[in-house]
């Protein structure tokens, strides 16, 4: 009884969330469909995100590895960011911040015959030294090297995680924003085909009225997308590659 009424309150507090972030893309000019949000399913069990899918939502996240393995087979998803092969059908991997990673991921694909994967650049735009992510001065090279040297993955645009407390907020996505803009110019990428992913349960409102295209809902955090059968996205600093 108790578990069925948080499962409940989870699919209320998310058209909540649904609803302000529709009004916020509104706010900034754009459709309210120019907006991901993505839940995240960290530590909740399968039976929260099969009513949230069933309720419509299709954008999940994990940030371990072993969930997404878990959970996978018991909800059709289709994953973003995870290990490959755990999880073939994995369509976004975020957080990619350096060359290695890429060029991890770009021979995982290739080894599996499966389509270019999508990816997100992470940057560091708190300057924190205990966050991943590369320097903002450094983003148009990785983006370059993704585009240019992978063949395998689609560089699709970037992401960044501000500090907990907000106090970076709104620093953070300008930082971001004038990433984008130097990104777009440097490989021809036409901005409105550019994903931003910035935001989290505290100043998602604001990451979309600046531009962010996904936003996190910490609550249910997940870092998947689901489509027809779901997509996942999990952060590859989770163990993943290395």
């Amino acid at each position: 009884m108790a578990a069925a009424a948080v499962e409940g309150a989870a699919s209320s507090a998310l058209r909540t969330v649904l609803a302000r972030a529709a009004q916020a893309a509104e706010r900034s000019g754009r459709a309210a469909e120019a907006v991901r949000v993505v839940a995240v399913g960290k530590t909740k069990p399968v039976s929260m995100l099969r009513q949230l899918y069933d309720a419509g939502h299709r954008c999940f996240g994990e940030n371990y590895v072993q969930e997404i393995v878990t959970k996978a087979p018991q909800v059709r998803i289709r994953w973003l960011q995870c290990d490959f092969s755990a999880i073939p059908n994995l369509h976004m991997v975020e957080g990619v911040d350096n060359e290695k990673i890429a060029n991890h991921l770009d021979r995982a694909v290739s080894s599996l015959g499966r389509d270019p994967l999508k990816v997100l650049v992470q940057v560091n735009t708190s300057g924190e030294e205990s966050k991943s992510g590369i320097d903002p001065s450094r983003c148009v090279e990785l983006a370059k090297h993704v585009k240019l040297a992978c063949p395998h993955l689609i560089f699709s645009g970037l992401m960044t995680i501000g500090m907990k407390d907000y106090t970076s907020t709104p620093e953070n996505f300008k930082a971001l924003m004038n990433c984008k803009l130097e990104v777009c110019k440097a490989i021809g990428m036409p901005t409105e085909h550019f994903e931003l992913s910035m935001g989290m349960s505290g100043d998602f409102e604001q990451a979309i009225e600046m531009g962010s295209t996904r936003r996190e809902a910490s609550s249910y955090q997940v870092n998947a997308e689901f489509r027809r059968g779901c997509s996942l996205i999990m952060n590859v600093h989770s163990g993943i590659v290395s």
